[in-house]
């Protein structure tokens, strides 16, 4: 876990930034937005990882949203409870997060908590992606989403800061 000492706004808020990546689109968007609101950044790694193969990749991944399976992770947070603010990152994979995003959802409690979703796809926007956190986090407040084309990851700055101004984790546009 990589640790820093700014939180969102200087105002004591404390954020994790928490992410699922597989071809590097949302480790990308996840870097940008740690930089803009500090805190500590986590990426969800599964034990087993996933093909890198696009076809191969996107069959498995069907597969195990259809039947609810939950990949093992290595990943491991420590006092969860610690944070205010928890973004979750993840690709969108057949109109929703990626299952490892989903191991993580159901393995931690963020009751009390505002999740902050952000995707990274290649046309398909959101998808479900809010709604699917809210239900696996029915205890915590799920704020408005940021969706960002994967190649458009590095060139979103405007998007990027126009969100966390919105979401009031960021006190001025670029």
């Amino acid at each position: 876990m990589k640790k820093e000492t700014n939180d969102a706004n200087n105002a004591g808020t404390r954020v994790l930034i928490v992410y699922y990546s597989h071809s590097g689109n949302t480790r990308e968007l996840a870097n940008r937005i740690h930089k803009r609101v500090g805190g500590d950044i986590v990426e969800i790694q599964p034990v087993d990882s996933y093909p890198d193969d696009y076809e191969t990749v996107t069959k498995q991944a069907k597969r195990e949203l259809h039947s609810g399976y939950k990949p093992a992770l290595k990943t491991r947070i420590e006092n969860i409870g610690s944070y205010d603010v928890v973004f979750v990152g993840s690709p969108n994979w057949w109109h929703t997060i990626a299952p490892p995003v989903i191991t993580f959802l159901t393995t931690y409690d963020l009751s009390g908590k505002t999740a902050a979703p952000f995707i990274t796809h290649g046309g398909g926007g959101l998808g479900r992606a809010v709604a699917d956190i809210a239900a696996l986090c029915p205890n915590s407040t799920i704020s408005d989403g940021l969706a960002v084309w994967g190649g458009e990851a590095k060139a979103e700055q405007n998007k990027i800061s126009e969100w966390l101004h919105k979401l009031g984790l960021e006190d001025s546009k670029p």
